[in-house]
């Protein structure tokens, strides 16, 4: 259920962007965002890995619409922790820490790759044995 939300968002989004477009000029550009809530702003809130790691998603306000604080906890050392910006895209939010670009996805507890998360449904994927889920 929760990936048919998240693709009736996702076209209902892609529909008013392609129509902002086809409309008159008035001057100035108008934000994808103005109108439309992103299917990432469900996303927001506190999600649970294994062994303590965590991810909190709030919005970054200064930065505009599409544009998020990721609070990770993401590996079990301490400087594997911190928090970083990250920005909406059509596929999630792209964000890059001192390891990588990375781009955390939706998915199920099996896309983590991690068997203690295999029952959840609701995950965001940032790579392969790097999930966090919902319960």
């Amino acid at each position: 259920m929760f990936k048919l939300v998240m693709l009736k968002r996702a076209v209902a989004l892609s529909a008013l962007i392609f129509m902002s477009g086809c409309s008159q000029d008035n001057g100035s550009a108008p934000s994808p965002t103005a109108d439309a809530d992103l299917a990432t702003d469900q996303w927001i809130g506190r999600w649970t890995g294994v062994e303590g790691l965590y991810l909190d998603i709030s919005q970054n306000d200064a930065a505009g619409p599409g544009h998020y604080l990721l609070e990770m906890q993401y590996g079990l050392d301490a400087d594997q922790s911190g928090t970083f910006e990250g920005q909406a895209t059509d596929e999630g939010i792209s964000f890059t820490r001192h390891d990588g670009s990375y781009l955390l996805r939706a998915g199920d507890g099996e896309a983590t790759g991690m068997k203690w998360l295999l029952d959840k449904e609701e995950c965001l994927v940032v790579q392969s044995g790097e999930g966090y889920c919902r319960d």
